[in-house]
């Protein structure tokens, strides 16, 4: 008993701790803009935010498993649309996010100086 009770313990702590290593603000270079990044700050409480993209706002997240939920508002040609994407959480280490969606692979990297 004393056993499965420290098993169950250990997986609470390493699905707790999973969202801990995810959370912070995650950047990526924006396509044909040297020097240029955007990404999103994925903070405690499920609160997401977006950075550098105005016209894609992120307001929340969650972990699935291994799937990371990122939603939000769509700005733009005058309306507002809500969206919500998906990515399949690669590996996540205390400097670099790697997200897979449909066969494509973006990896981020730990931002520390972002706004």
């Amino acid at each position: 008993m004393k056993k499965l009770l420290f098993v169950c313990f250990g997986l609470i702590l390493a699905a707790c701790g999973k969202n801990a290593d995810i959370e912070g603000k995650w950047v990526e270079p924006i396509p044909n803009m040297p020097g240029m990044k955007q990404g999103f700050s994925l903070e405690q409480g499920g609160v997401a935010e977006s950075i550098n993209m105005a016209t894609l706002q992120y307001d929340t997240w969650q972990v699935d498993g291994n799937i990371l939920i990122l939603s939000g508002k769509s700005i733009g040609n005058h309306q507002v649309i809500d969206f919500t994407e998906e990515y399949e959480i690669a590996s996540v280490d205390d400097d670099t996010l790697i997200l897979k969606n449909a066969g494509v692979v973006r990896e981020f990297t730990r931002c520390t100086d972002c706004e």
